[in-house]
């Protein structure tokens, strides 16, 4: 991840889920209450409805001209805007109605609150009431054509609804019809008794209401001609570099993220696979099976599952819940740890993920099976270290740059290493990237490995010098012991689904521990105190953490360790930088993996191991897709945000200049 990326990563702290649409009316009918005794408060008991013990008629007043134009919003935009084509549901359009209502009345507050502090009339909030209806036009309008794509004509009628219902309701209840003339004295003595039984009706509403004017329904509409002006300007300028270099609409994004904040629908996987490129992924499956006879017809015990992708972008977004989906799909325990895979490596869509285990079921039909292996071995260039053990004729690497700190691996580095290991004659080789040290989202490139670099030529010479020394090693009877401990961390904590899965290797009285995190790298330090923890006789733990060996006596460390993480960005749907152990005690943590050791070394059973890749055709972000993503997104919220700042500030001042006027 470039620091770029981290960015664009950082908007995982807007991610929430919309509340039920009944939710967020009750909420909106709370506010309108309280607002309503707020303006309408006029310390008469015998105005209070005998029917209405809670609210009294002040509050009943707040819900009436406040919370019913709120409601009429939220029924009515999803039916017009479903009418018209669009995609509004009736959560996002009872937030979008919600958050209207609250823009209302913190407007009108604060304009009745700077008319009792200055030489101001009632007039001057009815000014500010008509200012804050186009604002919520206006808002509607952006948010119902991100979400729907309708043209700017066709979102404008659901858009109006809640300003509409507003004006209506104000036009009736302050009797502004009665100021109106309609082509001499006879219209004006029978028309307007008749129609006024219905359409005026101030001797109804709030004495407030009577400073409301005609000419403040004919500024309401010549306001909100401007402010949707002032929408598609800002949707045009905003818009361009998307389309000119991305082909693609910010809409389309805007649609796709509100659709996943607000509900967890897949819109913004329709995003993605508009900018997607097809690749060609190895899908590497390591099995272990029972068995005594080195036929691999026994039971599957353990799985490990690599295809070279990364499980981004966010939530369970294209490949982002890849992890859990691998281990459902495994007949023995599954672990899924990091592949060498950067952000261009997402998958776009969920759907991709099953083409992947489509291809992990291919490559386990294929395995063939020995029931020899070799003793772990550790081989170090530079800042790169590389843990491998050789499994009949193929291997398992495992990188890290622990204690140094590092993020994701390009892929084109990954396969150069992968190949430098089998030059010595290995066959298959399943490079996993432990991903098991980092300092978070500070510094310039976040410590992506990327081709060219120092570090890669690192992890290559390391991975050459691991597979040089596993295929001339001698190879000896293979056990393997499991254990698992789903634990009660929530991705809030760090943790994903999976939890902690550990696989003990048992080769010639030498014992290797692989410990899997679910969860998205690890704090600075924290892989290095399990290590040391699980290898270090001298460090004192718990009975139960201490592993048993075969003879029955308990064993205080085993030989070697490494610890790796998923990367699953399941934790990333609460914040964009939620490492193992930032959240967590890790002393705990520390003695929950080394119990779960303790029961894997006791877990140890002969098994035969094997290998096979298989190759897929997935869509992935791209080349540089992900970069360009994530330079338009950054320059949209920081430039946007100036740039609708400078639109607001230009219809405000148009908007004075009316009211002077006029």
């Amino acid at each position: 991840m470039t620091a770029t990326q981290s960015n664009l990563a950082g908007l995982s702290r807007f991610i929430f889920r919309a509340p039920r649409w009944y939710s967020s009316l009750a909420f909106a009918l709370l506010i309108a209450a309280m607002a309503g005794v707020a303006a309408f408060e006029t310390g008469l008991p015998e105005r209070t409805w005998s029917g209405l013990f809670l609210f009294g008629r002040d509050a009943w007043e707040g819900i009436f001209f406040i919370g019913i134009p709120t409601i009429i919003a939220a029924f009515g935009t999803t039916g017009v805007d479903r009418f018209v084509g669009g995609r509004l549901t009736p959560n996002r359009s009872s937030l979008l109605a919600l958050a209207c209502e609250v823009i209302i009345v913190a407007v009108v507050t604060v304009a009745a609150i700077a008319s009792v502090f200055l030489p101001l009339d009632q007039g001057f909030v009815f000014n500010a009431l008509v200012v804050a209806l186009a604002s919520v036009f206006a808002l509607r309008l952006l948010v119902i054509m991100a979400v729907s794509r309708s043209s700017m004509l066709v979102a404008s009628v659901p858009a109006s609804i809640q300003t509409v219902a507003s004006a209506v309701l104000l036009f009736i209840y302050s009797g502004t019809l009665r100021f109106l003339e309609f082509g001499g004295p006879i219209l004006d003595a029978y028309l307007i008794p008749y129609v006024g039984q219905y359409l005026a009706r101030s001797d109804q509403g709030p004495a407030a209401l009577s400073a409301v004017q005609p000419s403040h329904f004919g500024l309401l509409g010549v306001m909100c001609i401007i402010y949707a002006t002032a929408v598609y300007v800002f949707l045009y300028v905003v818009d361009r570099p998307w389309r000119n270099s991305l082909g693609v609409s910010v809409l389309d994004f805007i649609r796709g993220f509100i659709g996943h904040i607000a509900e967890g629908s897949r819109e913004l996987e329709d995003f993605f696979e508009q900018l997607g490129q097809d690749a060609i992924v190895p899908v590497t499956v390591l099995s272990f099976r029972r068995s005594t006879e080195g036929d691999g017809d026994g039971e599957e015990k353990a799985r490990f599952v690599l295809p070279m992708i990364h499980p981004g972008p966010m939530g369970e977004i294209g490949g982002g819940n890849f992890p859990e989906r691998a281990a459902r799909r495994s007949e023995g325990m599954a672990f899924p740890p990091h592949a060498t895979a950067g952000h261009d490596f997402n998958l776009v869509t969920e759907r991709e993920v099953d083409t992947i285990l489509d291809a992990v079921d291919d490559a386990t039909e294929r395995i063939e099976y020995a029931n020899e292996a070799t003793t772990s071995i550790r081989t170090e260039s530079g800042e790169a270290n590389m843990l491998g053990q050789g499994f009949g004729d193929d291997a398992m690497l495992v990188s890290s740059y622990a204690p140094a700190f590092a993020d994701d691996v390009e892929y084109a580095v990954g396969l150069a290493a992968a190949t430098e290991a089998r030059t010595h004659g290995l066959d298959d080789v399943l490079l996993v990237d432990a991903h098991n040290s980092n300092n978070g989202l500070d510094g310039p490139d976040l410590g992506h490995i990327t081709p060219g670099s120092q570090r890669s030529f690192d992890m290559i010479r390391a991975a050459g010098l691991a597979g040089e020394t596993l295929a001339d090693a001698e190879r000896g009877p293979l056990s393997l012991g499991t254990a698992w401990d789903r634990t009660d961390w929530t991705p809030r904590e760090g943790i994903g689904p999976l939890g902690i899965r550990v696989a003990v290797t048992e080769v010639a009285e030498q014992t290797t521990a692989y410990v899997l995190v679910d969860g998205n790298n690890m704090e600075p330090g924290l892989r290095d105190r399990i290590v040391t923890a699980l290898t270090d006789e001298t460090v004192t733990r718990p009975a139960e953490a201490q592993p048993v060996a075969a003879d029955g006596a308990r064993r205080q460390t085993v030989d070697v360790v490494e610890v790796m993480t998923t990367d699953t960005h399941i934790v990333n749907t609460v914040e964009a930088d939620n490492q193992v152990g930032a959240a967590l005690d890790q002393d705990e943590l520390l003695d929950r993996i080394s119990a779960l050791v303790a029961e894997a070394r006791a877990d140890c059973e002969p098994v035969s191991a094997g290998m096979a890749v298989e190759e897929v055709t997935v869509t992935v972000f791209g080349n540089d897709r992900t970069e360009t993503l994530a330079s338009h997104a950054n320059v949209a919220v920081s430039m946007g945000g100036a740039f609708a700042a400078a639109i607001i500030l230009s219809a405000m001042v148009v908007s004075v200049l009316i009211f002077f006027l006029t």
